[in-house]
C-alpha cells in the first residue's frame, strides 16, 4: 500500500489523478494507493445530492460558491485548508467485493486516528461518518469503479468551520460541524494527523490487505 502526500492540490487535479490511478490498478499496472492532502476551497454534491443544501451563492466576503457534482455517494459538502481528505485507490475485488464492509472499516480508522490526539468519536447507526457528541467530525463518500475506491473522507482538523454555515453538511440541517483543534482547544499539526492516519490504516486487516503464503 503506497502513501502519497499531495499537500495542497486543486479538486481537479486531484480528481484526475484519482481516475488515473483507479485505471492502472484496475489493470493490474499499479499497485493501491492512498492519496493524503488539502483542497482549496470547495463545494462538492455527490450523486443524487441535492443543489438546494448549498444555501448561499457567495461567502460573507461575496466570493462567489460554486458546486462540483462528482461521481461519489453523499450529498453538498466542503473541502478547505485544514482538512485532511484521503482518496484511497484500493481493489475490492480482493476484499469481497464488500462495500460496505469498506465504509465501516474506513469510518473505524478515522475513530482510532482521532483517539490518538485525545478525541473520542464514533460511528452513528445508519447513518456514514465520523461523529463526536459535540458534531460531526469527518464526513465519508465514495466512489468505486471497476471495484477500484476513489474519493474517500475528509478529516476536519484545524478548518475554517464557518463555510460549513454555507450548507446543509451532508444534507442534514442543523447539522453542527467540529474540528480536532476545536475540540482540544489548541492547533494539531496536519503533519501528525497524516501520520497517525497512515499507521491506523496500516494496522487495518481489512483496509491494507495482508495476503500471506499459508
Amino acid at each position: 500500500m503506497r502513501f502519497l502526500d499531495l499537500g495542497m492540490i486543486s479538486f481537479e487535479d486531484a480528481l484526475r489523478r484519482q481516475e488515473e490511478a483507479v485505471a492502472r490498478i484496475a489493470d493490474g499496472k499499479d499497485e493501491e494507493a492512498v492519496f493524503l492532502l488539502e483542497h482549496p476551497h470547495v463545494f462538492t454534491s455527490g450523486r443524487g445530492g441535492d443543489v438546494k443544501n448549498l444555501l448561499a451563492k457567495t461567502d460573507w466576503e461575496g466570493n462567489p460558491i460554486s458546486l462540483v457534482e462528482i461521481n461519489r455517494g453523499g450529498d453538498v459538502t466542503y473541502h478547505g485548508p485544514g482538512q485532511l481528505v484521503g482518496y484511497p485507490q484500493i481493489d475490492l475485488r480482493l476484499r469481497c467485493r464488500d462495500v460496505h464492509r469498506y465504509l465501516r472499516e474506513l469510518e473505524q480508522t478515522l475513530v482510532t486516528t482521532a483517539a490518538r490526539f485525545g478525541v473520542r468519536s464514533f460511528r452513528r447507526e445508519g447513518l456514514t461518518g465520523v461523529w463526536t457528541d459535540q458534531g460531526k467530525l469527518a464526513s465519508i463518500g465514495v466512489g468505486v469503479r471497476r471495484w477500484i475506491t476513489m474519493h474517500g473522507f475528509a478529516l476536519n482538523v484545524s478548518t475554517d468551520l464557518r463555510y460549513f454555515q454555507l450548507i446543509n453538511p451532508c444534507g442534514m440541517v442543523d447539522c453542527p460541524m467540529v474540528s480536532l483543534s476545536s475540540l482540544l482547544g489548541r492547533r494539531i499539526a496536519m503533519q501528525d494527523v497524516k501520520r497517525a492516519f497512515e499507521e491506523e490504516f496500516r494496522k487495518n486487516e481489512f483496509l491494507c490487505l495482508r495476503i500471506t503464503d499459508d
